[in-house]
């Protein structure tokens, strides 16, 4: 089972970022992906999701 974290890291969001700025949102949204199968957490949260990633881009590191 993947942890929020590393869901995150699968939708391009900055986990630590996101946290920082808005944890209890963070909080929020970990609890409920704990709960749910993490399709159900995505159609839940879809349009959050997006905001989310505009917001908090995960860096990618080109070799």
């Amino acid at each position: 089972m993947e942890t929020f974290e590393e869901y995150l890291t699968k939708k391009k969001v900055d986990s630590v970022a996101f946290q920082a700025e808005e944890e209890t949102l963070w909080n929020e949204w970990a609890i409920l992906f704990e709960q749910l199968h993490p399709n159900s957490f995505t159609t839940q949260k879809l349009f959050l999701i997006n905001k989310i990633r505009r917001r908090f881009p995960l860096e990618v590191k080109k070799n």
